[in-house]
């Protein structure tokens, strides 16, 4: 479980390097409002664990960032809202930061920024000068460069959050969605991620892939 202390911390450092010298409300409170979010019970992957983890791997990215709070306040929103069985999560996602940023202080760039940022993880394809947009997408794909086991408990969480479809069509979407990110030039764009994540990542996606294929993979 991760540090929910720790997270309100890094959640008040970003907030308080995004408004600069503007000040604005206890940021307390809005780190406890998405806690909360990340917390609910439909999770099983996109947890407080998920989070903290991208977190700490925008904390190896942020050399590669024209603006490294903005991608850390992406960071905590950009699952913020998470309903396996509704689309457009993301969206959803990028609208409550549209809401909650300003309130919290945040000028209307850095939150247009941020809201930018959480809708580019539709796609994890983000332009070659995209600086901002490279380290999220990378940071939040890296656990496809996870160890076997942490890959396996990757994807079963994503199974179990997808409990209510039925085997045949989850092993159809997931498929579609490992073809997808195997079919980009590649996963990672920052020159860490290309150099130390990019090789195992493609060997984890297709290895799940073809456990898919063959039927042998998460479906209960």
């Amino acid at each position: 479980m991760a540090d929910l202390d720790a997270l309100r911390l890094r959640w008040t450092r970003a907030l308080e390097g995004a408004r600069g010298s503007g000040g604005g409300p206890d940021p307390v409170p809005y780190a406890d409002n998405l806690l909360a979010r990340w917390r609910e019970p439909q999770r099983h992957y996109h947890t407080v664990t998920h989070l903290a983890a991208v977190l700490d791997r925008v904390d190896v990215l942020e050399r590669y960032a024209d603006d490294p709070d903005a991608v850390r306040l992406a960071a905590w929103f950009h699952d913020a809202v998470y309903l396996p069985e509704r689309s457009a999560n993301e969206e959803r996602s990028a609208r409550l930061a549209e809401r909650a940023l300003p309130e919290a202080g945040v000028g209307d760039a850095t939150t247009a920024e941020v809201a930018r940022l959480v809708r580019l993880t539709v796609t994890h394809d983000p332009a070659d000068d995209d600086r901002d947009g490279q380290v999220l997408c990378d940071a939040d794909l890296a656990i496809l460069a996870a160890s076997p086991s942490a890959y396996a408990a990757y994807a079963a969480g994503v199974r179990e959050e997808y409990h209510f479809v039925p085997n045949d069509a989850f092993r159809e979407g997931r498929a579609t969605v490992l073809r997808q990110l195997l079919a980009l030039p590649r996963l990672f764009r920052t020159p860490y991620g290309a150099e130390h994540w990019e090789a195992t990542a493609r060997y984890n996606v297709t290895s799940e892939l073809d456990m898919l294929s063959s039927g042998d993979g998460p479906a209960s």
